[in-house]
């Protein structure tokens, strides 16, 4: 993999990238998410894993929120991770510390109204604590690679084409 920076012990973290996005075919209505995660072994070998599932009734922002979750969730060690998604919603929340003042509110939005989804907010932030991520935003359906193909995952599996639907337990919508 490649070495990122050391942790405490002296060893040094794998560098992951991670692409992700979420799908919904009507909001609330069947969704999916899709991600991509690349990685160079010592030996200088490149390994890519690819994750999506589907979901009978859920939203687009709980479905870009699992995309994340659950490429951070597959790591088995602490990561350099380098997340790209098409959410403003999820990297604007996390890179600019929107979660850090929901958080001081008791899960309130400045404007006082409750966060939605902080089941997965929650979920999310126990996925990131181990590793070292910066989440990029990447614009959607922009022509970019990997994000086409974790689109292309999200829309599948939205699609009931990654397998059987799961229920998002969260979704009370």
């Amino acid at each position: 993999m490649t070495q990122g920076p050391s942790d405490g012990d002296g060893s040094r973290r794998a560098h992951v990238t991670i692409w992700t996005d979420g799908s919904s075919r009507g909001n609330p209505g069947p969704g999916g998410y899709g991600a991509v995660l690349r990685y160079t072994d010592p030996s200088g070998a490149e390994h890519t894993k690819e994750l999506s599932c589907g979901y009978a009734r859920t939203t687009n922002n709980r479905m870009e929120l699992m995309a994340a979750i659950r490429a951070l969730e597959s790591l088995r060690r602490p990561c350099e991770v380098e997340l790209h998604s098409d959410s403003q919603y999820v990297v604007n929340a996390m890179s600019k510390g929107w979660v850090w003042g929901w958080i001081k509110r008791g899960w309130k939005t400045a404007g006082k109204q409750p966060v939605k989804n902080p089941d997965l907010w929650k979920r999310l932030l126990a996925a990131v604590r181990p590793h070292h991520v910066t989440w990029l935003w990447v614009r959607g359906h922009a022509g970019t690679d990997l994000n086409e193909r974790c689109d292309e995952l999200a829309t599948n599996a939205a699609d009931g084409r990654a397998g059987p639907m799961e229920v998002d337990v969260g979704f009370d919508g």
